[in-house]
């Protein structure tokens, strides 16, 4: 169901794809894993940007994860990691998913070891700036596509700063089990118009919805 990527001139097309409950919640419920990355092949993306609570919150399935290597054709793996937190660069590397990673770092992120072979980039000061990542990511070559796979914080941020082109819901039909704060849009404000530019039902009472923020 494609629908056209437009985008500002010097940046890639960036679309949240996300899995949530009726709430909005990102948590307390169990997601259609298959169906989530069924649809989330629909844009495919050059790069998959993703934050570090993220990658830390697999480690556990990282480590016992198969090491198959590089996906030669598979989009590049991007991790917003201005702590320098993310140890298991060459797991994720060998994992099968992306054809490399990338971490991308601020000036004030802690030093690394001298022989870590991801490579890095360096874009901010304090944080990662993520308009300039974007911007980079956008001058290598075949690069035009950008689907976040993170938590709300990092897809508050892009909101918040103006750099999401286009959000996708996966809802499904339920409510969390507990309380939770775990919300797609994060902290982003919650003033933001969107459009709608697609929607469909699908088997088994889940709803895909796919909206362009109104800036």
């Amino acid at each position: 169901m494609p629908t056209e990527m437009r985008t500002p001139a010097g940046r890639p097309y960036v679309v949240a794809h996300v899995a949530v409950a009726l709430d909005g919640a990102t948590t307390g419920f169990e997601p259609d894993v298959g169906r989530f990355y069924e649809l989330a092949a629909t844009w495919r993306e050059d790069v998959t940007l993703t934050g570090a609570d993220t990658i830390l919150a697999q480690e556990e399935v990282l480590a016992a994860a198969a090491r198959p290597g590089p996906a030669e054709d598979g989009p590049l793996l991007a991790v917003v990691d201005g702590r320098g937190r993310v140890r298991q660069w060459e797991v994720l590397r060998e994992v099968g998913h992306w054809s490399d990673v990338l971490a991308l770092h601020a000036e004030a992120t802690p030093p690394r070891p001298d022989d870590r072979s991801v490579p890095e980039l360096v874009v901010g000061t304090e944080r990662v700036d993520l308009a300039a990542a974007l911007n980079e990511l956008g001058k290598r070559d075949g690069v035009e596509v950008v689907r976040v796979d993170s938590g709300g914080a990092l897809i508050g941020a892009l909101l918040s700063a103006g750099l999401l082109d286009e959000i996708s819901l996966l809802i499904h039909p339920c409510l969390p089990d507990a309380s939770t704060d775990r919300f797609w849009h994060g902290h982003a404000p919650t003033a933001t118009r969107f459009d709608l530019i697609a929607s469909q039902t699908l088997e088994g009472r889940l709803m895909w919805l796919r909206y362009r923020p109104v800036m």
